[in-house]
């Protein structure tokens, strides 16, 4: 199957993301995409698209992912309704298990047998 993704691309600290068509089954970074569909630069905000050959992948079959798909709504390739983007947490660190309270010994009253 199909998918169009994100790829991340540029230098450290200076991000760029290219669009691709590439098999759902590789990595979108292991530089074996199927075409290069358009580019998306969050820094000076610069997107660039192939409206044509996307929606082209889309009649075959091609599935874009969540980000994308979101994308192509906001610049108008495409028509729908956005998707909600659920963000991976980060697994809370659990407090140290409760205490078990120790049973509270009067100092009043001591124990039969024992002398202070």
């Amino acid at each position: 199957m199909l998918v169009i993704r994100f790829t991340r691309i540029g230098k450290k600290n200076q991000p760029t993301f290219r669009i691709v068509v590439v098999d759902k089954r590789r990595s979108a970074s292991a530089g074996k995409c199927t075409e290069i569909l358009g580019s998306k630069s969050p820094l000076t905000k610069k997107v660039v698209l192939n409206a044509e050959r996307i929606k082209y992948w889309i009649s075959k079959g091609a599935q874009p992912s969540d980000s994308v798909k979101n994308l192509l709504i906001k610049e108008k390739v495409i028509e729908g309704t956005k998707v909600a983007i659920k963000m991976k947490k980060k697994e809370v660190v659990s407090p140290a298990a409760p205490a078990v309270e120790k049973p509270v010994v009067d100092v009043d009253k001591q124990p039969e047998g024992s002398k202070v």
